[in-house]
């Protein structure tokens, strides 16, 4: 499938993600989504950079939730929607753990996540 096929994919799935979090009571807000190629900002080979991944900022009742935890609900159904699909919450945890990006929505290509 070509980047640019995905990358559609990506934005709808993304747009149901965002309507499953309202419709479980969350609100959210958009953090980083498109990162340009020369931007130095997390990791160089980021799938930011070719529009495969967002960053959410969830909310519930006006409090900002920022902690991996809060996003488990979420990142365990996005990777349901795709088998690209991939939940930050997953990357660098130990067996049984969670990791530190919760808020990192995206999909896997050319085997960055």
């Amino acid at each position: 499938m070509s980047l640019r096929k995905l990358q559609s994919q990506f934005a709808l799935q993304a747009s149901r993600l965002i309507q499953h979090a309202f419709d479980l009571g969350y609100e959210v807000t958009l953090g980083h989504a498109m990162r340009c190629e020369n931007c130095y900002v997390g990791r160089k080979n980021s799938v930011h950079k070719v529009k495969l991944a967002i960053d959410l900022n969830l909310f519930k009742d006006g409090k900002y939730l920022g902690d991996t935890e809060s996003h488990r609900e979420l990142g365990e159904w996005w990777e349901k929607q795709h088998t690209s699909a991939r939940w930050g919450g997953r990357f660098g945890a130990d067996k049984g753990k969670l990791g530190k990006d919760g808020n990192h929505y995206s999909f896997e290509y050319q085997g960055r996540k």
